[in-house]
């Protein structure tokens, strides 16, 4: 079991990225609560940049999507009951100039919608493991659009219908220590 230094929310400490996955789908109640929480993170000037291109397996989404993966991910994604491409929007709505926040306004939503998905005992797992150039023309993303990343969304599995090499990293990671992400004043090394 993780152990965090200083008290913090379970929800946020017991979050981790398995990749087993039963293969069983999900019906929109299931799914798009996930969608309603990343709606609520913050962003500057309430822009919410973020989009989410859905393909669920029982889909003909899915293919085009799926196809976009590694090998590596496409060995366990395969279960997931849904694939969803994050980009973000590069300029504000309401002015048209860029903003600087996109990708991290972006990070807040996927957050809201990794946790959500956690609370509610599925598996949400982010990858950066696919083609970038190549969903952009598959999704037919608009040039003031930058793809982030993709996520696979399931029903949780079992560990032992992994493949072998993966089954050794079904376990929920560490953290560096805080001395090494918080530094006071200036950057330190």
């Amino acid at each position: 079991m993780r152990q965090s230094d200083y008290p913090i929310q379970p929800l946020i400490l017991n979050r981790w990225s398995p990749r087993a996955m039963s293969g069983g789908s999900l019906s929109d109640e299931e799914l798009m609560p996930l969608f309603e929480a990343a709606r609520w993170a913050p962003s500057s000037f309430n822009g919410q940049p973020w989009r989410f291109i859905l393909a669920k397996r029982e889909t003909e989404h899915w293919k085009p999507l799926f196809e976009l993966l590694v090998e590596f991910n496409q060995s366990w994604v395969k279960n997931a009951s849904a694939l969803v491409l994050i980009i973000s929007h590069k300029t504000f709505e309401h002015n048209g100039k860029p903003s600087q926040t996109h990708s991290f306004d972006t990070g807040a939503a996927w957050e809201n919608l990794a946790l959500e998905g956690s609370a509610r005992g599925l598996v949400v797992h982010g990858m950066q493991g696919f083609d970038y150039e190549k969903a952009k023309t598959v999704c037919n993303i608009p040039d003031d659009f930058q793809v982030e990343a993709m996520a696979a969304i399931g029903k949780p599995g079992k560990k032992e219908d992994l493949p072998p090499e993966i089954q050794k990293k079904e376990l929920p990671s560490e953290r560096k220590p805080l001395s090494e992400l918080v530094m006071e004043g200036k950057y330190k090394s």
